[in-house]
């Protein structure tokens, strides 16, 4: 069995709404190999993923990483904190991919992004909020 994968708290979301899009062509290829390759493979909803307060898998080719921290790190941090008190995640907290989605499907209605992201440069393109759709209209 594979170690959990690493989040940070705001990244459940980025992975529901992952386009292909990042900061850079890296990022973009480790987010495509997290998300696509793993999560949205199939078995994918039983990868468990850990939460942590500090840089993660998805991080690892960040540009704006600055060894555990990330050059935006107020703003991360406020994501982050929006993120687990939204998904009622706890430090260290251990779930499945599925368990994570079921969890967003539950806590985070269509268009409470605007609140819960706020800040977040991603927003405005309206991807995650389309994948917050769809989510909700999966039996």
């Amino acid at each position: 069995m594979n170690a959990p994968l690493k989040f940070r708290p705001h990244h459940f979301l980025c992975a529901l709404g992952f386009q292909g899009k990042g900061y850079s062509e890296s990022f973009t290829e480790n987010m495509h190999a997290i998300v696509v390759d793993q999560l949205r493979a199939e078995g994918g909803d039983e990868r468990q993923i850990q939460t942590v307060g500090m840089t993660d898998d998805i991080c690892g080719p960040c540009p704006k990483r600055r060894g555990r921290l990330c050059s935006n790190q107020p703003k991360i941090k406020a994501l982050d904190r929006s993120h687990a008190a939204a998904l009622q995640l706890s430090a260290n907290e251990v779930l499945t991919w599925g368990e994570a989605k079921a969890r967003i499907k539950k806590h985070v209605p269509v268009g409470s992004l605007k609140q819960v992201c706020a800040g977040c440069q991603w927003l405005e393109y309206g991807m995650c909020e389309a994948a917050l759709t769809a989510l909700h209209e999966t039996p």
